[in-house]
């Protein structure tokens, strides 16, 4: 399937309204992990806006990554809140799980790692995102146990 076949299978589920952009976006990050340069002037050229506009618009929510990401993308908390109950053991256990920094993705495309503000989960901190599940109350050994299960996956 063509670039253009893709967007407008977005766009026909979507609709053509400019309140359609963000959908779209999502469903490309959904598919292909990242919006690449491409296809915001796809999205722009079908829903008849500039690519100005939507290169602002994906590039001012940071779940709307515009780099190519690993099928799971891990997103540490960087709150105080988080902080306070023991973020920075939580990161450096993924890191040293993952063998990647932060910021980074593994070699092998499955995981990026990456920080984010509030995802809303403070009164349960520390928390992280792995796409879309939350998983709070982290502990090193708790997080090794996540990792694990994701790792095992294919």
């Amino acid at each position: 399937m063509t670039l253009s076949e893709s967007i407008s299978q977005k766009v026909n589920k979507h609709g053509k309204t400019r309140d359609a952009l963000m959908p779209i976006l999502q469903d490309i990050v959904r598919e292909k992990h990242y919006i690449s340069d491409q296809d915001m002037v796809e999205v722009a050229r079908q829903l008849d806006l500039s690519a100005a506009d939507i290169f602002g618009t994906t590039t001012f929510y940071s779940f709307l990554d515009t780099k190519p990401r690993g099928k799971y993308v891990i997103r540490i908390c960087k709150t105080i809140s988080c902080s306070m109950k023991g973020k920075n053991s939580i990161l450096s256990t993924m890191e040293e799980i993952l063998k990647i920094k932060l910021g980074e993705t593994t070699a092998d495309k499955k995981f990026s790692l990456l920080e984010t503000n509030c995802i809303g989960w403070c009164h349960k901190a520390p928390a992280i995102l792995i796409n879309d599940t939350p998983y709070t109350e982290l502990t090193p050994e708790k997080v090794t146990e996540i990792l694990r299960e994701y790792i095992k996956q294919r």
